[in-house]
């Protein structure tokens, strides 16, 4: 019977309870794994593989290094060394000895593997207590009736309810009903990087005969991925400016140059650079669509202030949107005070703005007397209505949803668009998050000469950190001490890393075991009792001659905002934080920074954490205080103190965990980037961007007939996204 090629198409959208032997309850097991379709089923791909023409014996099997072994289950066991810990001990046999497999925090193995089942267990070989050991190995139940084809078994993500071996049977009768179904790449592409058909791609991806294959099947569906993310964002930045008209800024006007001749310093080369690249992206008679890429004190602001003087001098109006009160009042006294010098007319809007002071800036930027616009999240009102915007810039864009950025953009008939991050993130990753955009970068401070050192203290040292923190308050300085999940015990910090971590592993990722701060919302219903406490415990003993001020979750925006001004204006000496700082906050008088259970942070928010010292020309230190024993720990750790760089740190943290983390949150169609890493992959991410701005050249649409496979495989895909940037 010939196959219908358009019906295997077709039905990769149909309901997953088509599948034969997916029953109602498997369908609901499925759906906790996140799959809903055909086309969900055959994209839950393997997280890893037992490689069973590698296999060795328990007798062979050398300590030390990863191996795989098949035998049979002699005993299995559940053990309970704390009362908060549970464990499965499996002894494994095989005729040339034993083998002890120790699997933590999976109880549910005990209904899953019996004594007597044939299993393969992959991992790394110890030697402890007499035995060969492995703990935490990837297995699989070779059940009984169940032939394994070929030398590689796939393990894919499971759940407690449906094994392994039950999503394996699944996705092989998915594959079946799929067979035939029509390839999107156009041929052209497909011959230029030899690639696999994507009907032989998902077979050998799923049910590879040898790993060579496995890898050709994924580096086939892994520039499908891209391919499709590119072309995705860069349709949406057309359809931004479509039936607009751009517009062509002016760039070496009057304004522009008396800002820049105002600057009480020259900018290095790195911000130079950035200046000219934003400033001819402006110019072009096409809409910008630019973002500034700069780790933090590197003086992004300064060099977004050209971009604003030129919308004045085009007759145009300017936005500048903030994400919070403290740091759109600090861009008003540093930025708006140069614009003011230069001739810009420049006001400031925030939500504690007064009503009256709040309908006259309104009223002027309605009539074009205000031409630059500095605020919050009060910009986005509706009442808040331009005359001719022509530039918005986002400042710490993704900390603002899509539908604001959205919302700013359309109070102009597409203006440019300038996105500052202090998020340092590497070329590849920026490409396949922002690849509808052009970039800069800056990646060194302008105050280099003033050092800024990290060092990583175990509890018994903090001492050492209070000591220098005293020397610093002796010579004039200011000291930030940050003490996240005060109150919290271990056991309630181990439970929000332990979430991270199931997270993970339900993805067929790897996380750091520690980890419970990855951005502000996890610092959230922190112990404002046990805060208080703890400031006042330090003002009283090891700041007792300083002033102690305290910033906590539970205080309001006005509080934050008068205890961060006590601070930068020097009454408050020493400043106790259970909350991330406000990105941004510029105090160059703070020279130390306290991190305590600094094991607890991402490296990106460690690295954020530690930008607010040495922002001035007085060298700063940083002290990251763990009780962790973990080698994982501390190797992340150690990262901290041999580079300042952040972007050296996100690609280390990038080659530990998965790419969305490192922003804080998974960003817009990055959530569908399944196989890509980012580190190992940024060839194809590279390749992928200049194939997709090649097809678009020639078929804005994706109409013709080689794309129109292509053009459906992206809408579907990103049928639920927008990308107004990401978030």
């Amino acid at each position: 019977m010939p196959i219908d090629r358009e019906k295997a198409t077709l039905s990769l959208d149909e309901p997953v309870s088509r599948v034969r032997l997916v029953s109602p309850a498997r369908a609901a097991a499925l759906e906790k794994l996140g799959v809903c379709t055909l086309r969900d089923l055959l994209t839950h791909f393997p997280r890893s593989y037992i490689d069973l023409s590698q296999v060795e014996t328990c007798g062979t099997a050398r300590i030390g290094e990863v191996c795989t072994i098949r035998g049979t289950v002699h005993e299995i066991k559940l053990k309970k060394p704390r009362y908060n810990l549970k464990l499965v001990e499996i002894a494994l046999v095989d005729g040339t000895g034993i083998l002890v497999v120790t699997c933590f925090r999976q109880p549910w193995l005990m209904d899953q593997v019996k004594a007597g089942d044939a299993v393969a267990v992959s991992g790394k070989v110890t030697f402890d207590y007499g035995y060969k050991r492995m703990t935490n190995p990837f297995i699989e139940v070779i059940g009984e009736g169940e032939e394994v084809t070929g030398s590689v078994v796939p393990v894919h993500p499971a759940t407690e309810k449906l094994t392994a071996a039950w999503v394996r049977r699944i996705v092989a009768n998915g594959l079946e009903a799929a067979e035939g179904l029509f390839d999107p790449l156009p041929l052209g592409l497909r011959l230029r990087y030899r690639l696999m058909s994507r009907n032989a791609a998902l077979r050998a991806i799923h049910f590879p005969r040898t790993m060579a294959e496995a890898d050709e099947a994924r580096r086939r569906l892994v520039y499908e991925e891209l391919l499709y993310l590119e072309l995705f964002l860069m349709q949406e930045g057309a359809a931004r400016s479509a039936g607009c008209v751009p517009h062509a800024h002016v760039v070496d006007g009057p304004r522009l140059g008396a800002f820049a001749a105002s600057l009480p310093f020259e900018l290095t080369g790195e911000q130079q650079r950035a200046r000219d690249e934003i400033l001819a992206a402006l110019a072009a008679p096409t809409v910008a669509n630019h973002m500034l890429l700069g780790d933090v004190g590197t003086g992004k602001t300064v060099v977004a202030g050209h971009a604003l003087a030129a919308a004045a001098d085009s007759e145009g109006q300017a936005m500048l949107l903030a994400p919070t009160e403290v740091l759109a009042r600090q861009h008003m006294e540093g930025l708006g005070e140069c614009l003011e010098g230069a001739g810009v007319r420049v006001a400031l809007l925030t939500g504690s703005t007064a009503a009256a002071e709040r309908a006259a800036i309104v009223e002027g930027f309605a009539s074009g007397q205000v031409d630059v616009l500095i605020g919050t999240h009060a910009l986005l009102s509706d009442d808040v209505v331009p005359r001719n915007l022509t530039l918005a810039v986002i400042d710490e864009q993704q900390r603002f949803g899509v539908d604001q950025r959205a919302k700013l953009l359309a109070k102009g008939q597409a203006p440019d668009a300038l996105y500052l991050t202090a998020t340092p993130i590497p070329r590849s990753l920026a490409l396949a998050l922002y690849g509808n955009l052009t970039l800069s970068y800056i990646k060194h401070r302008p105050h280099d000469s003033a050092r800024r050192t990290t060092r990583v203290l175990s509890r018994e040292q903090q001492g050492d950190a209070f000591e220098a923190a005293r020397e610093a308050l002796d010579r004039g300085e200011q000291v930030f001490v940050v003490c996240p999940l005060v109150g919290k015990d271990a056991e309630a910090r181990d439970a929000k890393a332990a979430g991270r971590a199931r997270e993970a592993d339900a993805a067929g990722e790897e996380y750091h075991p520690a980890v419970a701060i990855e951005d502000d919302a996890d610092l959230a219903g922190d112990d404002v009792t046990a805060a208080t406490r703890e400031a006042e415990m330090l003002q009283r003993t090891t700041f007792a001659d300083w002033t102690v001020g305290l910033l906590h979750g539970g205080m309001g925006a006005e509080a934050k905002r008068e205890v961060m001004e006590q601070f930068r204006a020097g009454e408050v000496q020493v400043l106790v934080a259970t909350t991330v700082i406000e990105v941004g906050v510029d105090v160059p008088n703070a020279t130390i920074m306290i991190v305590q259970d600094a094991d607890r942070f991402g490296l990106a928010q460690l690295h954020q954490l530690r930008g607010r010292v040495g922002r001035g020309e007085k060298a700063a230190e940083v002290f990251l205080v763990s009780a962790s024993q973990r080698e994982e720990s501390l190797a992340r750790l150690a990262a901290m103190e041999s580079t300042d760089d952040g972007f050296e740190l996100a690609a280390f943290d990038l080659s530990l965990r998965r790419e969305g983390d490192i922003l804080g949150n998974r960003q817009h169609g990055a959530s569908g980037l399944k196989l890509v890493n980012i580190m190992r992959d940024g060839a194809v991410i590279e390749a992928a961007r200049a194939d997709a701005q090649a097809l678009l050249e020639v078929d804005p649409n994706l109409e013709e007939p080689d794309h129109v496979a292509l053009a459906r495989e992206v809408r579907l895909a990103f049928a639920h996204e927008s990308a107004i940037v990401g978030g």
